[in-house]
């Protein structure tokens, strides 16, 4: 039997291109937004776009689910859904996040002629080596990305590094809670291998 990968829906992400994303990387992948469905998974993915205050309302109850699971099961935060993994977020005014990795959600400092959002591809640094979901990547490659707002963690949860007005970090990671900034479901083999590697810690 195939892994069943679940995909949040809370009503905010392109929820259909990241189901095929993992469908292409090998697993099942099921849309829900039921808790006993997203209870029984064998992995999870927290995807979003949007605003984080938006994004935590909509989530609503499916906090505790999500909080619960991780304690048997890896989770995938990507783009609004890693963000909304850290304590909180800056974003029209001060929000709880789910408070899986410590750390705030920033807007990038205004500076003239640099553009927000940073949208496109950009290099991620790898930093920590023996990683598993970056197994068969390299320490240096190149990701989509589409955001005003980053995470700021400390060095020990930052998984790969990004430079785009200020470094910030563009995966983050704490225990079997990972979260990556860019879309892997957009940035072609090098998301293909990181999903893969993710269905592949279920």
């Amino acid at each position: 039997m195939g892994k069943n990968i679940t995909i949040i829906d809370y009503g905010l992400g392109n929820l259909r291109s990241v189901m095929r994303g993992i469908e292409a990387a090998g697993a099942q992948a099921v849309i829900t937004g039921n808790a006993e469905e997203i209870a029984a998974a064998d992995g999870i993915v927290l995807p979003g776009v949007g605003a984080f205050h938006e994004g935590m309302e909509q989530l609503g109850i499916l906090r505790e689910t999500v909080c619960g699971a991780i304690k048997d099961v890896p989770l995938l935060g990507i783009c609004l859904g890693m963000q909304m993994l850290m304590d909180s977020s800056e974003e029209h005014g001060l929000h709880k996040g789910l408070g899986l990795i410590p750390g705030r959600v920033r807007r990038f400092p205004v500076v003239p002629g640099i553009k927000v959002p940073h949208m496109g591809w950009n290099t991620i640094r790898l930093e920590k080596e023996d990683c598993p979901l970056f197994t068969g990547l390299p320490r240096e490659a190149h990701v989509y990305f589409v955001h005003s707002y980053y995470a700021d963690t400390i060095p020990q949860y930052t998984l790969t590094s990004t430079e785009y007005i200020v470094p910030f970090a563009s995966s983050v990671v704490r225990d079997m809670v990972y979260g990556v900034q860019f879309h892997p479901e957009k940035s072609g083999s090098v998301g293909l291998c990181l999903l893969k590697n993710f269905i592949d810690l279920v």
